[in-house]
């Protein structure tokens, strides 16, 4: 039985919101981004966004907690891609601490992602996922994501092109 709660984001949570981000990031781009850029990525400045968004709810940001400890986060809101409808949301952005992959983090927060988007108002939901994260994308596609190979768009990441594409579905599927 999982003891994954999921919340809404505090200002005090910012801190943990960017370490995860930080440390899961630096995994899932090995090999896919320079070293020297993984090594680069600073707490810090990911910090002062993530404060940014839970004061702002821009995106919407809601943490898994194990315990007493956040141990994953996903921030979420309306699609932010150029004519798509006022309906579609998106997750723009999804990570569990790698000490809590497998463990459901990852769903207990989609979840919760769902039912927010939905209370808004949406009926289909969106992603962005680097090509070459496989476990983002086999993540997704167990959500019940499909990929839109149409959408495929290079996006830099530290100063390296990654291919990204869009997967999407229904809300209520």
């Amino acid at each position: 039985m999982s003891s994954i709660q999921v919340r809404p984001a505090t200002l005090r949570d910012a801190k943990a919101i960017a370490q995860i981000h930080t440390v899961s990031a630096q995994e899932v781009y090995k090999g896919l981004v320079p070293d020297e850029q993984l090594k680069s990525m600073s707490v810090e400045k990911r910090q002062a966004y993530w404060r940014e968004a839970i004061e702002y709810c821009e995106p919407q940001v809601q943490v898994a907690v194990d315990g007493e400890k956040i141990v994953g986060f996903v921030g979420y809101d309306r699609s932010r891609d150029e004519k798509s409808r006022p309906t579609t949301g998106e997750i723009w952005a999804i990570y569990a601490a790698p000490t809590h992959w497998n463990q459901g983090v990852g769903l207990a927060l989609w979840d919760a992602a769902r039912d927010g988007l939905q209370e808004e108002g949406c009926t289909n939901v969106t992603a962005w996922v680097p090509l070459r994260n496989e476990r983002a994308i086999r993540f997704h596609e167990l959500a019940g994501f499909k990929r839109e190979l149409s959408t495929a768009k290079t996006a830099v990441v530290g100063g390296v092109k990654i291919e990204e594409v869009r997967l999407k579905r229904p809300i209520n599927a």
